[in-house]
């Protein structure tokens, strides 16, 4: 198909003139970078070089601030206050973006690295946001004053907050970003930061960028590199899903304007409908495909980069640009990247184009990532044929399209200040110029209508005017009008004049407004008749509105002659209309309508005998709507009643209770007077008035309760609101809301009520919400707290019980109690089947799907009806099934009487004996078959009955978690999650460790100084601190002490700690010195060792210093990403383990994931609810859910626990100091661990719980006082819940019977089930925080990337180093070294108490993260670990997600050493100050003091050393410390 067409349409600009006029512009004295105008209010705002202003419509200015010059250098990191490189530096405005919603303008500006400020979109003077403090992640804009910055806004739910994103273009000298997304968080309703979410590579010119169902599109120009067209550049536009921020959908299209892509460097753009006139060429052509007039079209203007002196404007319709995307992504998934057997799909920012689509799990998708975890930026082309070109001489530098009469009018600015006007026709050309004075600058991109589309603004260097469309008032005659070819210039017939067709009357009739080309104007060539009747008819024309309206009905006669003076007859219907006086004198003067006092009624004013009074009798107020109101008034209040006057202006003043209302005149009507059948007339009128303070009679609403409180997230949930006086003002008055979605009222009155709208936010929210009503404008009343709506998750049908059912089940009559057939299952269970032998009920013990167990009556029961019962005889009693409502005899039941034998009868003596040794043959046989057959059979239903009660258990155990969870998961947010302070998380991760735990002096920072050589330590700390900044110094410090047989691994670890506090302040220079330590490490592994050991202990300095700076790079993220689901985890566990028993001595519990802490015995319990009341805390009662069987502390433990559940660990109270009292009546007593009443069992004692109190009811704790343990009991054996076996207990099972000991070991297996109930209750939290750790589409640290690529880098330089020792490397540095120790031990980011049992737990998920990191595959068998066997189902999953994780991180923009360096600046800068930093420098002194003459060796041994006399340095330090002798 010929997609081919080009149309040269080459005017000479110079020929065309302009009509002079007067116009509105506003002038600014310094370059104009943007102007935007709000669609709502019609402002516009003007950024400028160093100023901001804010004008109307009119361009009339409203405010204007200053923005600069100000101090400040593109190499300072802001804020700029300690840089000395600092100047007056001019701010050139990069972004203007509108924020209607929150009345805000987004301005971005050159200074301090492109942040952004947020200012009043009412007021631009004020400033409502801008922090320069905020980082890396604030810098938004560009800070080169060349580099063009666009940017759209979307609206997005993350987490249980909505926020907006900002997606922008960058240019191409702008660091190296394509396209970036930024978030703007809100915090108490204020702007609180911006944070960038992923960028691009590649330099490019953007030029537009618009969103359009649910994607964001990017219009730019950019080069496709030396090795492809040089430097030429190609212009794309781009795609992707609004609500992906992670650019898994990216996708581009190379857009080809003109054979041979003359034209392919974009300079302007504009997105519109295309008209029905346009829309319906480009459908005929077949060029496009179909075009409807509702389809968005991009109208781009493009240059040349061969001809300056020539642009072309291209036209592609938006539907044909998203099927082409379609197309390329669907030959990405079925076709490896080829259409019509040729590659039409690449990856433009990789170097591995050419396996895009080769392998068939890597494939690109819009809304999602591939399989492996990596992003994809695909790009094909439009070819040159598809589209359609209009090619002009002179450089077009802006467009604007409008839609005037359904036909297309493009605006063209150009670089000499015209602005063309281009008519999209079938043959497109030029036909004018927009009216306005032409300066001779550029007009810039900024060419925008105003809402009316009336208007023009054209925006130049320093000037920006509002021009008319189209001139018509020079144009006097139909010719010239027509002439213009102008959509918007047409003759009106009726009016005579040039208008447009919406000021034509009547312009939709034929030949009413003429336009060109099609149209001639109208002229008259003859008519007929010759002549006319000059008599003139006049007639009244009635609108039938409605019965009650005036109607003229029935003419009589229907024709009549011209020129003929004859009577005409017509019936007349509802003729008297005007009931009243203010109705009459309204009436028009020519039908001399009159008030007759004397009729009391308005008639012809010939009728009246009497003169028609002045002035109409008094108002008369017949009803008032409402009659109730608010306090603070602010609703409507209509007033019905006669003679309210003429018109609105008569009314003067309205006063409700001595108050002024607000009469809205344009709702105000004359009184119309009604016909009641004849039967009298009926005075009425309206009159709408505003009240905004009091009302006569005054009540205020209160709402007070609401029910349901709960629904879900779709809406439709009918909610009741009830309280007092609800039924004040009208139902239109009344607005009721949900946490600001709105509840459309249903019905009002004493109670209200409405239906839940949809909940807009992406995820439910975590807390419940307000509800309010509002009244009118003034009032507005909130439902109390306490009746908050709380919005859930909309109910899913994930089962049903039972899955199917019967009609009638086929029983077959078997031998009595073991009933046989079909269908018995499908629809019933045992308990719910029944079983009659006669009247007495039998026992269902088993009830499979074609057989039936039944216990029968041991003694014979009575038959079931009153016939049988008669019949005394030993006749079958009948066995009867029930299920539901269905019943069925299925046999008979023989209970057997025994007959006594006659002494009559002489059995033969040898009969007899055989006789009975067969009967007890017989007997015993089948004795023996049926306990087998009942034996097998108890046992497998005993095993049926283990494996549902395993499933059970798991299902209801998690829905149990899930429930009781909800208030906790609901609490955590970030401020309730009890996160440490930085100090406190680096001195737990560095020295917590250590051998003197929490007294280490790095964690207590006190040194044992003298007082007064504490000046002279200071200094010379400072100097030992300048010495360490010394590379060659630090150098040699290390490798020395490393190299001293007495410096052992844990000395190695609190070192590298050490230098890690004492660095800290220069995070740039401490990673420095770990490179180069690491390099050599890696040579040393790499030619000498295994390489795949390296980094896999911490055996050397730099490998602590590797993970303590993981661990500091990786803090934020723990705070901001991984930290809330690895709470959650920790939660579960700990609320899992402490709902069962917990042997306070043996440290195991019921639930668990570690067998080894497997509670093996079935220890019996029931859950208590103790109302709990703290001395010291008020009157209120606190609920505690604890376990009879749980001894005091761990009551205790629970209480502090529920009580202090708002305080982190370390500000709660300790066990031993909390006393525990029990008030069973009016007296109380203390209870204990161990007492004199403690049970003996043996020489063992057990420890009390509260079923030994037999306590429940009411508790007292109290802190006043310390219990002490009992020094009576301490030489006692003691246990809680299960005993330990002891001496004797051995000796008496050494005499056991084998049977009984594998009894007993084939119980203790059955408990390990237990295991896979607790592992299935925790497999979502455990899957949450796996996914938060090894997902590489959400924020990666900029430190793992850079580590990462790091290794990569030097794995390449090394030919021995294959794919899977760097995937070694990386476990190794990061899982292994930071997320192993973070997952054992979270009181080291957490402020909690971690106990034996949940860090049993926590230890099996870290093994199971270290099984997911290697490559090793396990081969598990019985004689496996219990904990390798439970997750050996996940640990396949889990290593696809590491795998995808490092893919994924590998294939992410690089991380530069600029922003490494920056960004580690800027944690320095927070943190640094709140470390013990001095405490450090002394400490590490000490090692220097002790290793004092093999450092000294070493540095005078190293020339670089002796040159810069670290010798000297470190002697001077010496003998300030510590008095030493050196040779000064």
């Amino acid at each position: 198909m010929a997609w081919r067409w080009v149309l040269a349409a080459i005017l000479a600009t110079s020929s065309l003139s302009l009509l002079g006029s007067a116009y509105d512009e506003f002038t600014s004295d310094t370059l104009i970078n943007n102007v935007v105008q709000d669609p709502i209010t019609s402002r516009l705002y003007v950024g400028t070089v160093n100023a901001l202003y804010q004008l109307d419509q009119s361009l009339h200015p409203e405010a204007h601030t200053r923005t600069g010059p100000e101090l400040d250098n593109r190499q300072c990191t802001p804020p700029v206050t300690s840089c000395e490189e600092a100047v007056e530096t001019d701010n050139h405005n990069k972004l203007l973006l509108i924020h209607p919603s929150k009345d805000t303008l987004i301005v971005c500006g050159s200074l301090y690295r492109g942040i952004c400020s947020l200012r009043n979109l009412s007021n631009v003077e004020q400033l409502l946001y801008f922090s320069d403090t905020k980082g890396e992640k604030s810098y938004v804009a560009s800070a080169e004053e060349s580099v063009s910055v666009v940017g759209v806004m979307s609206y997005y739910f993350n987490k249980d907050k909505g926020n907006f994103t900002v997606f922008l273009g960058y240019g191409s000298h702008d660091s190296t970003k394509l396209i970036s997304t930024r978030i703007l968080q809100m915090n108490n309703d204020s702007w609180n930061s911006f944070s960038s979410i992923s960028f691009f590579l590649s330099p490019l010119f953007p030029s537009l960028v618009f969103q359009d169902e649910g994607f964001v599109y990017f219009l730019f120009s950019r080069t496709l590199g030396a090795q492809d067209s040089g430097t030429k550049n190609f212009t794309f536009i781009s795609r992707m899903c609004e609500n992906d921020h992670n650019y898994y959908s990216y996708t581009e299209l190379q857009l080809n304007c003109s054979a041979g892509n003359k034209y392919n460097k974009v300079q302007a753009a504009y997105v519109t409908l295309p008209g029905e006139a346009l829309a319906k060429n480009m459908s005929s052509s077949g060029w496009y495909g179909p075009v409807g007039a509702q389809d968005k079209v991009v109208f781009v203007v493009f240059s040349s980069d061969d001809d300056s002196t020539s642009s072309a404007v291209c036209m592609y319709p938006l539907r044909a640009i998203n099927q082409r995307l379609v197309e390329i992504i669907g030959a990405c998934y079925s076709t490896k990247g080829q259409i019509n057997n040729k590659s039409a799909v690449y990856s433009p920012y990789s170097s591995k184009s050419d396996e895009l689509c080769k392998i068939e799990n890597e494939v690109c998708s819009l809304t999602s990532p591939s399989s492996q975890g990596q992003s994809y930026c695909m790009s094909s082309r439009m070819e040159s044929e598809n589209v359609r070109a209009v090619s002009f001489e002179g450089l077009m530098t802006a467009v604007a399209v409008a839609v005037e009469t359904e036909h297309a009018v493009a605006f063209l600015g150009t670089t000499l200040g015209e602005v063309l006007k281009l008519h999209l026709s079938t043959s497109p050309e030029v036909y004018g110029r927009a009216p306005g004075e032409n300066t001779g600058d550029k007009v810039n991109k900024n060419l925008l209508f105003d809402t009316s589309l009336t208007h023009l603004y054209i925006t130049t260097e320093k000037k920006v005017s509002r021009d008319l469309n189209v001139e018509l008032y020079s144009i006097t005659d139909c010719q010239s009008c027509v002439a213009q070819k102008d959509p918007y210039c047409g003759w009106c017939v009726l009016q005579g004049k040039c208008t447009r067709k919406g000021d034509c009357p009547r312009a939709e009739d034929d030949n009413t407004w003429l336009w060109s080309p099609n149209q001639q104007c109208v002229q008259i060539q003859a008519f007929n008749p010759p002549n006319l009747s000059c008599r003139k008819t006049d007639y009244l024309l009635f609108s039938l509105q409605a019965d009650s309206c005036p109607q003229f009905e029935n003419p009589d006669p229907h024709l009549i002659p011209v020129g003929y003076l004859i009577p005409i007859s017509f019936q007349g219907k509802n003729l008297d209309i005007y009931k009243d006086c203010s109705l009459c004198k309204n009436a028009d003067p020519k039908y001399s309508c009159v008030w007759c006092a004397n009729m009391r009624s308005c008639v012809y004013r010939e009728l009246c005998r009497s003169q028609e009074p002045a002035q109409c009798p008094n108002p008369k107020i017949t009803e008032i709507i409402p009659r109730f109101g608010p306090l603070n008034g602010g609703i409507v209040v209509t007033i019905k009643g006669s003679n309210l006057g003429i018109k609105k202006e008569d009314i003067k003043k309205v006063t409700v209770a001595g108050v002024d209302c607000v009469h809205q005149g344009d709702r105000y009507s004359v009184s119309t007077r009604y016909s009641d059948m004849g039967s009298g007339l009926l005075d009425s009128g309206l009159w709408v008035v505003n009240c905004k303070t009091l009302w006569m009679k005054t009540s205020d609403p209160i709402p007070e309760k609401v029910s349901p409180l709960k629904g879900p997230v779709a809406g439709g949930t009918v909610i009741t609101i009830s309280g007092k006086h609800l039924d004040t003002a009208n139902k239109n008055d009344v607005i009721v809301t949900v946490g600001g979605t709105p509840c459309e009222v249903l019905s009002f009155g004493s109670e209200i009520t409405c239906e839940t709208g949809v909940y807009k936010g992406q995820k439910v929210p975590l807390e419940s919400l307000r509800v309010s009503v509002k009244y009118g404008k003034s009032t507005t009343k909130d439902v109390p707290v306490t009746f908050n709506f709380q919005y859930s998750e909309n109910p899913k049908l994930t089962d049903y019980s039972p899955k199917t059912s019967f009609v009638c089940p086929e029983v077959n009559d078997q031998p009595p109690l073991s009933p046989q057939g079909r269908g018995f299952s499908k629809a019933m269970t045992a308990e719910e089947a029944q079983a009659f032998v006669g009247d007495a009920s039998c026992k269902v013990t088993i009830l499979q799907d074609d057989k039936l167990f039944l216990e029968a009556p041991s003694t014979q029961p009575r038959a079931r009806s009153k016939r049988q019962r008669r019949d005394t005889s030993s006749d079958p009693l009948d066995l009867t099934i029930k299920f539901g409502n269905g019943e069925w005899v299925v046999g008979s039941v023989n209970y057997e009487r025994k007959y006594e034998v006659p002494l009559a009868i002489i059995i033969p003596a040898v009969i007899v004996p055989m006789l009975l040794f067969i009967a007890v043959s017989v007997y015993c046989y089948r004795r023996k078959s049926q306990q087998a057959e009942r034996e097998y059979e108890k046992v497998k239903h005993q095993l049926d009955h283990l494996e549902e009660s395993v499933r059970d258990r798991c299902k209801k155990e998690f829905t149990d978690l899930m429930i009781e969870m909800e208030d906790q998961t609901n609490d955590l947010s970030e401020a309730r999650i009890p996160f440490l302070d930085y100090k406190t998380y680096t001195d737990r991760v560095f020295f917590l460790p250590s051998k003197d735990g929490d007294n280490d002096v790095m964690i207590t920072g006190k040194l044992d100084i003298p007082e007064g050589r504490k000046v002279i330590v200071a200094q010379a700390l400072n100097q030992f601190s300048n010495l360490l900044n010394s590379k060659t110094f630090l150098i040699n410090f290390i490798k020395t002490l490393e190299g001293r047989p007495d410096f052992n691994a844990r000395s190695r670890v609190y070192f590298a700690s050490l230098l890690t506090v004492a660095l800290h302040g220069k995070l740039e220079y401490y990673t420095d010195i770990m490179r180069s330590l690491l390099l050599e490490l890696m040579e040393e592994y790499v030619h000498s060792k295994n390489p795949k050991l390296m980094l896999r202990r911490s055996e050397t300095v730099v490998e602590r210093m590797l993970c303590n700076w993981m661990s500091i790079c990786l803090y934020q993220f723990l705070r901001d990403s991984a930290g809330e689901p690895l709470y959650k985890l920790f939660k579960a566990i700990k609320h899992q383990v402490e709902k069962g028993p917990v042997d306070a001595k043996m440290k195991k519990a019921k639930y668990t994931l570690n067998d080894t802490g497997l509670l093996g015995d079935d220890v019996e319990y029931c859950v208590l609810t103790l109302q709990v009341l703290v001395h010291g805390e008020g009157p209120d009662v606190t609920p505690v859910k604890v376990l009879n069987c749980d001894t005091i502390s761990q009551v205790k433990e629970k209480i502090i626990e529920q009580v202090y559940r708002n305080l982190p660990y370390s500000q709660r109270p300790k066990v031993d100091s909390v006393a525990l009292e029990w008030r069973p009546g009016s007296t109380g007593q203390i209870l204990s661990d161990m007492d004199l009443t403690s049970q003996k069992e043996g020489r063992w004692k057990r420890l009390n719980t509260l079923a030994h109190y037999n306590v429940s009811g009411w508790l007292r704790t109290s802190s006043d006082f310390i219990i002490s343990s009992n020094a009576l009991l301490e030489d006692d054996k003691v246990f809680h819940l299960v005993r330990p076996a002891d001496e004797l207990d051995e000796v008496k099972s050494k005499r056991g019977s084998l049977k009984a000991k594998a009894t007993t070991k084939a119980i203790a297996e059955i408990y390990l089930t237990r295991l896979l109930s607790v592992k299935g209750t925790l497999q979502q939290f455990v899957d949450d925080f796996f996914r938060s750790v090894l997902c590489s589409g959400a924020v990666v640290p900029p430190a793992v990337k850079y580590f990462f690529d790091f290794l990569d880098e030097q794995a390449l330089k090394h030919d021995n180093v294959e794919e899977e020792t760097v995937h070694i490397w990386k476990t190794n540095s990061l899982p292994m070294r930071f997320w192993v120790n973070i997952l054992k031990n979270p009181h080291f980011i957490f402020d909690v108490h971690v106990t034996e049992v949940v860090d049993a737990s926590l230890s099996v998920i870290a093994q199971t993260f270290m099984d997911a990191c290697t490559k090793t595959e396990h081969k598990l068998s019985r004689e496996s670990p219990s904990n390798k066997l439970l997750y050996a189902k996940e640990i396949s999953t889990y290593k696809k997600m590491v795998d995808d994780y490092y893919k994924g991180i590998k294939q992410m923009v690089p991380v530069s050493d600029q922003d490494m360096n920056t960004h580690l600046a800027e944690v320095s800068r927070e943190h640094t100050d709140t470390l013990n930093t001095q405490a450090a420098l002394h400490q590490l002194y000490q090692y220097a003091s002790k290793y004092y003459d093999g450092i000294i060796q070493s540095l005078d041994e190293d020339p670089a050393a002796q040159s810069k006399q670290l010798t000297l340095r470190l002697q001077q330090i010496a003998a300030a410390l510590e008095n030493k002798v050196t040779d000064l």
